[in-house]
């Protein structure tokens, strides 16, 4: 039985290497345990209905494999863990693909603004044929393998006003992650952004250093920036998607039954994990329209924010990454 690890602090990734528990490390029955990391918290779906779905899984295949999970950024900050995972000190990480991109710059386009329609215009290009190449490009960089990708939840605007068209934005200072693709996405948008760090964000809003922010519902809802924002205005501007990445290192490790197996309970857990984010959205959007804390802005021109923010990177984007941005669109 698999004995998922909770640790209370923070774990220094050498400490983690010294105490064997990355790399795919031994068992005491001679099997091989793999660590997943996220940075999200217990009840998160990436947790609840993503990794630890995944540990289950793999328990039940019984292949002399498991998998132990280490949610709430317990093997460091988002922006370490990836390190970890090339260099094998990290078995799989959940990552998002803007993060992904500071490492293999073209894996970033699919944060980019109306990169995609919605969750299934997603998924259908990362199986398809034409996402082979940047997968395969992408796995000889960085010795890393995409295993799949998980959908995040669509990204919204939030403000003191109602933002329906581009021209609505004028004059706001909205936040956006300090992240190259991130920083596109506003110019894409005509947004005009400042790059407050996350854990600032709702206080930045209060003071009005910024006077709005975009980021996924359950977020907004769980960072309580409904209390320090009036509207928030349904533009869907990014399918947020999260890939699930595992140690060139580890998988070398593996027997090819242990491949197969681990590859199916990541890519079964893509469905599963869908529902939990969309249950999650769909609970907290009923909840702000029953008490009226902040109001719901759904008569956006999506259509008008879409056409300027794909003139704008077809403008912008150049080399492999234009080439991507492209084959989004012709995966319709």
């Amino acid at each position: 039985m698999r004995t998922t690890l909770r640790w209370a602090a923070v774990v220094p990734v050498a400490a983690l290497t010294l105490a064997g528990c990355g790399g795919g490390s031994g068992s005491d029955d001679g099997g091989i345990t793999l660590s997943f990391s996220n940075s999200y918290g217990d009840d998160h779906p990436h947790t609840r209905c993503g990794i630890d779905a995944v540990a289950e899984k793999v328990d039940k295949a019984d292949t002399g494999m498991s998998v132990d999970t280490f949610p709430n950024s317990q093997l460091g900050d988002n922006t370490e863990t990836f390190s970890s995972v090339m260099s094998g000190d990290i078995d799989m990480d959940v990552q998002g693909s803007a993060a992904l991109g500071s490492t293999y710059e073209p894996i970033g386009v699919f944060d980019a603004a109306y990169a995609f329609d919605d969750a299934d215009h997603l998924f259908g290009f990362f199986d398809s044929d034409a996402s082979e190449t940047v997968k395969q490009d992408f796995e000889e960089a960085t010795d890393t393998k995409i295993l799949d990708v998980w959908y995040f939840g669509d990204r919204h605007f939030t403000a003191n006003q109602a933002i329906r068209k581009p021209a609505d934005l004028d004059g706001l200072r909205m936040r956006f992650p300090d992240s190259p693709i991130y920083l596109e996405n506003a110019k894409a948008l005509g947004a005009d952004a400042t790059t407050v760090a996350f854990e600032e964000v709702y206080l930045a809003l209060q003071q009005g250093t910024a006077d709005g922010q975009e980021n996924p519902i359950p977020t907004i809802s769980s960072d309580n920036f409904d209390e320090v924002q009036s509207h928030i205005s349904l533009t869907s501007h990014q399918i947020g998607s999260q890939m699930i990445v595992v140690s060139g290192q580890t998988w070398e490790r593996l027997s090819g039954e242990q491949r197969d197996v681990l590859q199916q309970a990541v890519s079964e857990t893509r469905a599963e994990n869908r529902k939990c984010i969309e249950k999650a959205e769909a609970g907290i959007v009923d909840e702000w329209k029953a008490d009226g804390t902040i109001e719901i802005v759904d008569d956006v021109n999506v259509e008008a924010f879409r056409s300027q923010a794909r003139e704008y990177f077809r403008d912008h984007l150049d080399g492999e990454s234009l080439e991507l941005y492209e084959a989004f669109q012709e995966a319709k």
